[in-house]
């Protein structure tokens, strides 16, 4: 893997005008939207619900801001097309992209799954995060850089408990996307960041038999503050890692980097990787380091 940190930048990204949003009529990116206007975004607000979205964007235009609904199926190519280059018509550009739409398939062991259900988990946590970063990246190298948030998960990171293995893998694989992401584009201005935004409080969280009881949740104020440093500039040492906000702040994440600037690990910090089998496991440099 290339050196890819921030002593190494060869674009400066400018900071974030304008945002596209995706699943911003509730939950999370709903908040992630709010967050970015308050903070002074012009925003693009995506989702299939037109009602629910002009319900958000009429809270942004009533605090002074701009926002634009889109509505597409994230899945269909040539509606994220579409949809990409009406935000870019309307806003100017997409600075910033924040791929928020997610699904989660009923509760099965994979040898019970639905095999329509599985795969369209991955239509929309993979394939549509793929369509939104093809059609908007280009325009965002055109301009000078860009930034794009994925909305990952602890099931990014580790296996989770629990009959979801569409979603515990797609989730990984948008983990792994990212950084291929950020190891092509950083060159280009692009600053990629997985973002797992901890156990908020919302529709999918609370239908998980994972967290059934729970009575602490995440605050999603913690996952707004991380996108709106990422939409500034202050994170772009971190493009490229999984960043989670139950113990990521926008503080500690630029303390974080510049140890593992010093330490020399930028280009590894915060990827995937395979734990070895012990200490003399013959591959466990390969894992740790590659």
């Amino acid at each position: 893997m290339a050196d890819t940190s921030s002593a190494a930048e060869p674009v400066e990204t400018p900071p974030a005008r304008t945002a596209l949003v995706t699943g911003a009529s509730r939950g999370i990116g709903r908040e992630i939207a709010l967050g970015l206007a308050r903070a002074g975004l012009d925003v693009a607000l995506l989702a299939r619900d037109a009602a629910r979205l002009e319900a958000v964007a009429a809270e942004i235009r009533a605090a002074g801001g701009t926002a634009v609904v889109l509505t597409a199926d994230v899945s269909d190519p040539a509606a994220v097309l579409a949809a990409v280059g009406q935000a870019e018509d309307a806003l100017g550009s997409i600075d910033l992209l924040v791929n928020n739409a997610g699904a989660i398939e009923s509760e099965h062991p994979l040898w019970e799954a639905d095999p329509d259900e599985w795969w369209s988990v991955f239509e929309t946590n993979v394939r549509a995060p793929f369509l939104f970063s093809r059609y908007a990246v280009p325009g965002m190298i055109a301009r000078g850089g860009g930034r794009i948030v994925d909305l990952a998960s602890g099931a990014s990171s580790h296996e989770m408990p629990g009959g979801s293995s569409a979603y515990n893998a797609s989730k990984t694989a948008l983990v792994r996307m990212g950084a291929n992401l950020h190891n092509d584009g950083f060159r280009h201005g692009i600053r990629v960041f997985e973002l797992a935004p901890g156990v908020v409080r919302t529709d999918m969280s609370t239908g998980m038999t994972l967290h059934e009881g729970r009575t602490e949740w995440t605050p999603v104020e913690r996952v707004t503050d991380v996108v709106n440093a990422i939409a500034t500039g202050e994170l772009d040492a971190c493009s490229g890692w999984f960043l989670r906000v139950t113990d990521d702040t926008p503080e500690s994440l630029k303390a974080l980097a510049a140890d593992a600037a010093e330490q020399g690990v930028a280009a590894t910090a915060r990827r995937l990787r395979v734990l070895p089998a012990g200490s003399n496991d013959p591959q466990a440099r390969a894992f740790t380091k590659r």
